[in-house]
């Protein structure tokens, strides 16, 4: 059982992290070349207009003005306004659109790296040195070495263009369907849509045709990175898992006549599991930031992308925003891995 005092002192070391984030975020950006005013301007504006927009947006105030108007912004979840990407929207509206389909990306990805892994990983140490642990092994240190960028457009070729078992890019047949936005995972989106015209004019095999249409477009891109991370996972849990069944304890209980199955799953598991979640919990944070191979190579428009849109024109309100937005995601990401910790060995609130 996980103490209420424990989640407390965790979510309040958050807020120093969150803090130095959003400082080293404030400065590299002050650091920067180029000129806000100059870009939302553009190159033919006069000198005059351009002083008029730094005197609006408080460029000419004191940095330590503008840091601490950049904090008190953040804390309220204000990153400003868009210079270019979308020009006078609100950042945060564009975080809103644009982060699920990074969010249902990374999810995904890391559920296949999970249900894959951990069964691999577990496998794979119980069959030591055998032909299943050899091809497990290889299986895995491939899926490692194999770059997204690489691994992406072979996959589209094989069951795109060769087999034409599933669409090369995007998020659903959008020539066919048209879906309402309600959560922004357009899977979870489709779903509620088909269970909603179920239940107000019955059963109909076209009512979750989109959700088919969605699930398609979805298994290329989230078995891309789900590959990578399921690799990683199967290697650490088949090492944690060694380590584990070596110990005292294990032999003791299989000496008392019980059997392997039950004292591998009962005492291993649980034990063998704290490393594993520390990778899972990388492996996220990971997704999320490197999903932007994955976005670019399926043709998905997600956080990822937006970013690199952001940096390359100088779109500095999005540029931070974003990062911030990252950053409190990863945060969290741990707070999560510290809570499992903390349930599966309770010494560690200790």
């Amino acid at each position: 059982m996980v103490s209420l005092r424990f989640v407390v002192k965790r979510l309040l070391l958050l807020v120093p992290v969150l803090f130095g984030v959003a400082t080293l975020v404030f400065a590299i950006l002050q650091l920067s070349p180029g000129n806000p005013a100059r870009v939302i301007a553009g190159q033919r504006a006069s000198e005059a207009f351009v002083r008029q927009i730094e005197r609006e947006l408080g460029l000419n105030d004191p940095i330590w003005v503008q840091y601490g108007r950049f904090l008190a912004d953040v804390a309220r979840f204000d990153f400003g306004d868009s210079y270019i990407i979308q020009r006078n929207t609100p950042v945060s509206t564009i975080l809103v659109n644009k982060l699920p389909v990074t969010l249902e990306l990374a999810l995904y990805g890391q559920l296949i790296g999970v249900l894959l892994g951990i069964p691999l990983g577990i496998i794979s140490a119980i069959k030591q040195d055998t032909l299943t642990d050899h091809l497990t092994r290889v299986g895995a240190l491939s899926g490692i070495s194999i770059p997204i960028f690489w691994s992406g457009p072979l996959v589209i070729l094989l069951f795109s263009q060769i087999l034409g078992w599933l669409p090369t890019s995007g998020r659903i047949d959008a020539q066919r369907f048209t879906i309402d936005t309600i959560t922004g995972l357009i899977t979870v989106d489709t779903l509620i849509n088909g269970v909603v015209e179920t239940l107000s004019s019955g059963f109909q095999p076209s009512n979750f045709a989109p959700f088919f249409s969605a699930v398609e477009h979805m298994i290329l891109p989230a078995a891309t990175i789900g590959i990578y991370s399921m690799a990683l996972i199967s290697r650490m849990m088949r090492s944690s898992m060694l380590e584990v069944i070596r110990q005292d304890y294990i032999r003791t209980a299989r000496a008392k006549g019980q059997g392997a199955k039950i004292t591998l799953m009962k005492h291993g598991l649980r034990n063998a599991m704290i490393p594993v979640i520390t990778v899972i919990g990388i492996q996220f944070g990971s997704l999320l930031g490197g999903a932007v191979l994955t976005e670019t190579v399926f043709g998905i428009g997600g956080i990822g992308t937006l970013l690199v849109q952001a940096i390359e024109v100088g779109d500095y309100p999005v540029v931070q925003g974003t990062v911030l937005v990252f950053a409190f995601l990863f945060t969290l990401v741990n707070l999560g891995v510290d809570i499992t910790y903390s349930a599966l060995d309770p010494r560690i609130q200790q």
